[in-house]
Parts: C-alpha cells; structure tokens; sequence
C-alpha cells in the first residue's frame, strides 16, 4: 500500500497547516545543519592533510553560522507553554517622563517593529495614541507568528531608560519608564460569558499617527469591564462591527487568563506580575549616558551596543529569560522530586 506524502494531507485545518509547516521547517533546517557539519569535518581533514591555514577563516565563518542557527533551534526546544506557539498582543504603555516618556514608548515601538521584520513575523496595529507633543502615549498591536507569545513573554514588565533628554533645556540626564504588556492571542476558541449589564460599549473617533494602520472615522471601540476595570481599545479594522468583534475577543483573552490565574494560580507564567510604571519595578534598564548598555535586570544579560538592541537586536535577552525559565523549572521539578 502506498502511503501518502506527509506535507500533502488534505482537509487539514489552517492552525494544523500551520503546524505542519512549522515541523517541516524545522526538519529542513536540522537536515541542513547535518549538512554543514559533514562540510566543516571535510574542510577540516582538509586542512590538516594539506597543511593549508587558508582554510581556517573559512572554517570559522562556517562554524559561526552553524551555533547562530543550532542555538536557535536550541531555544524553540524550550517553548514548550500552553500558550507559547500562540500569536502575541502587545501593549505599550508610557508611564513616569512626561513627553520623554512618549519618545521612550515610540523607540521601544521601533525597536519591537524591527524585530518582528528580523523574525519575518507580520504585525497588526490595533490601536494608537500619539503623545501631546511626540511620541506614543500607548499602542497595542499583535504579532503574528509561529511561537510569537513564547518568545515575547520574556518581555512583559517596565522598561527603564536613561539618556541625556533632548526635550530637556538643560541637558541634564532623565529616567524615563514604558511598561509592556503581553498576553496570548487565544483566538474565537475561548469560551467565556460577558453579561451585558458587566460592560460599557463607547465609540469614539480613531486618532494617532497610524498611517494606513489606523481607520480615521468614528469608528474606534473601548470596552469597560465593570467587575475587574479590564479596558480594551480597537481602532483598526476597517467598521465599527469588526472593532467590537476584535476588542471583545481581547476582552475574553483577558478574563479567560485571570480565571485561569485565580484557579490555577497561574499568574506569573501567563501575565506576568503587575507593577507600577515608575522606580523599581523595571526589568531592563537602557542607559545612553553616560555609557551605553542595555542589561536585563532578571538575567543579569547586557549589551553595550545599544544602537543595535533599539534597531531590534534582542535575541540575546529572551534567549537568556527562556533559558532561566526552563533552568528555575528543571530545579523546581528536582525539588519537588
């Protein structure tokens, strides 16, 4: 009997589809790692047969390649959460800094856009509030791709910048803090019950810099739960109809984890702790005078190339938060043992 191609089972569902090619994907990439190594063993014999340091740079640009890619294979073995393989929806938020404040949120904005171009996810721009005088108030988009929660969960807390204030006559250095939400796209399968009487519908004109992102008619839609103060925003589809359906399904995301949080007490794995946008509360820190280094306070990783880090360079800390996470879990479960 001949059995079908594994890539070309029909009638999939698109989340499965998606799922499949994800694997695909990865096999592809271990068989080409496989690939590189019998290339670099051969290079290798090579060299020490012919006695030719030539082919040492060769080599190295080659084994380079191979870690950057073997760690990034490295680090999706360890999204392995509930929500983990789920899109992402992200919410920016300026707090403590005044108009400093709304520059920080509109750089962290650049930078998490150009990770997701780097990442070659796709995302959407939900709702925008440009600053008073520059800069973002907020804004909250979604991620969309393969481990997008998994990976940006390490991001979730308050973001601490420290410059030299170009909004500051004097020129003295300020503190300015963003905080950054992020929760699971938990999509239409959650079922969660919304009383009328627990919500306030109001509809209000779309505003901000959104460029084709951002639907300028009085179509924008704000949710007011009652019971626990959740406020969910939608500015960006195209009708008033399709704002509500998407602000009411973040809403459902929202209660649907604080149920799961107050049963499970899942908190900290899911949202992540609630904090005050000011001193003490941040998670990284990113100095620009007088030195330059960006260091994750909960890992302790740093970078003194902060100009690459804001461009979107920040593998580097949610690889190192995903490796705490699955190193405090294997101590927990040897404890527990």
């Amino acid at each position: 009997m001949e059995m079908p191609d594994f890539w070309d089972v029909p009638e999939l569902s698109q989340k499965k589809t998606i799922e499949l090619n994800a694997l695909k994907s990865d096999l592809e990439v271990y068989n080409k790692l496989i690939s590189e190594k019998e290339d670099m063993e051969t290079l290798i014999e090579m060299g020490y047969e012919e006695e030719d340091p030539e082919l040492i740079p060769e080599i190295q640009e080659m084994l380079d390649d191979f870690v950057k890619t073997f760690e990034d294979i490295r680090i999706k073995t360890l999204l392995h959460g509930e929500y983990d393989k789920n899109d992402a929806i992200v919410k920016l938020n300026a707090g403590a800094g005044g108009t400093e404040a709304c520059d920080w949120c509109g750089m962290l904005y650049r930078m998490y856009s150009r990770w997701i171009e780097r990442k070659g996810f796709q995302m959407e721009v939900l709702d925008y509030l440009d600053g008073d005088e520059a800069g973002v108030k907020s804004v909250t988009f979604e991620v969309h791709g393969e481990n997008a929660y998994g990976y940006l969960k390490s991001e979730k807390g308050v973001h601490r910048l420290v410059r030299i204030s170009p909004f500051n006559a004097q020129g003295k250095r300020q503190t300015s803090f963003v905080s950054c939400d992020v929760m699971p796209d938990l999509g239409d399968d959650v079922e969660v019950e919304i009383k009328d009487d627990d919500i306030r519908i109001d509809t209000y004109r779309s505003s901000g810099a959104g460029g084709q992102h951002i639907n300028k008619t009085s179509s924008a839609i704000r949710i007011t739960h009652f019971p626990t103060g959740i406020v969910v925003t939608c500015q960006n589809e195209r009708s008033q109809h399709m704002n509500k359906d998407k602000a009411m399904q973040m809403l459902k995301a929202k209660l649907y984890m604080l149920k799961q949080q107050e049963n499970e007490e899942m908190l900290s794995g899911i949202r992540g702790e609630v904090t005050d946008i000011a001193w003490g509360h941040q998670i990284r820190s990113y100095v620009m005078q007088p030195y330059t280094m960006v260091k994750d306070l909960r890992t302790n990783e740093e970078s003194g190339n902060v100009g690459q880090v804001m461009d979107g360079a920040i593998d580097p800390f949610i690889n190192a938060y995903l490796k705490m996470l699955a190193t405090n879990r294997k101590t927990g479960e040897s404890q527990n043992g």
